[in-house]
C-alpha cells in the first residue's frame, strides 16, 4: 500500500485552524466530508474521538495520528493537518504536534489499518522528511512531499 494511493492534495490542509486536539480531529474529518471520501462526518467524528479518548495517538516526534475503524466506509481514508502553531496533543514524549495525520478504516480491513498506520510511522521516522512536514507552507507543498517520500520508499 501506497500512503498515496489513499491520499489526496484536496484532503490536506496547511495550516489547521484548530486551537486544541478535538478541535484538529473534527477539522480533518470535515476536510474529508468536503472531498466528498466519507458520507456521515459526524458518526466519525465520534469514532476517532472515542479512540482518542482511550489513549493518546500523539506519537512522539511532533506526530499525532488519530484513528479509528468505521462501519460506514468502503475504503481506507486519510487526512493531513499541519496546526498553525504546535499543538498540545497529549502526547507520548510530551511534546505538541506540528502534524496531524487523521486516518480512518472500514471495520473489515483491519489489516489494511495497521499496513497504513506502520507506513505512516516510518515516514516520520526520517528527520528531513518531518522537518520538511512541519515547515511546509500550503496544502500543495504537503502533498508534493508525500508524493516524494512514498516514490522514494517504492524504489
Amino acid at each position: 500500500m501506497d500512503i498515496c494511493d489513499i491520499l489526496s492534495a484536496d484532503a490536506i490542509k496547511v495550516p489547521l485552524e484548530a486551537s486544541n486536539k478535538q478541535e484538529a480531529i473534527d477539522e480533518l474529518v470535515d476536510v474529508l466530508a468536503s472531498t466528498g471520501k466519507i458520507s456521515d462526518a459526524e458518526e466519525l467524528k465520534r469514532v476517532v474521538w472515542d479512540r482518542e479518548t482511550q489513549r493518546s495517538t500523539g506519537i512522539s516526534e511532533g506526530l499525532a495520528i488519530p484513528h479509528g475503524k468505521c462501519s460506514n466506509l468502503d475504503n481506507l481514508v486519510v487526512a493531513v493537518g499541519r496546526p498553525s502553531e504546535p499543538l498540545d496533543f497529549d502526547s507520548i514524549d510530551n511534546q505538541p504536534v506540528q502534524l496531524i495525520v487523521l486516518l480512518v478504516s472500514p471495520e473489515n480491513r483491519i489489516a489494511d489499518h495497521i499496513q497504513a498506520l506502520g507506513k505512516i510511522s516510518r515516514m516520520m521516522t526520517s528527520g528531513s522528511f518531518r522537518n520538511s512536514a512541519y515547515s511546509a507552507k500550503t496544502s500543495e507543498e504537503m502533498y508534493e512531499l508525500f508524493k516524494r517520500e512514498t516514490a522514494a520508499e517504492s524504489n
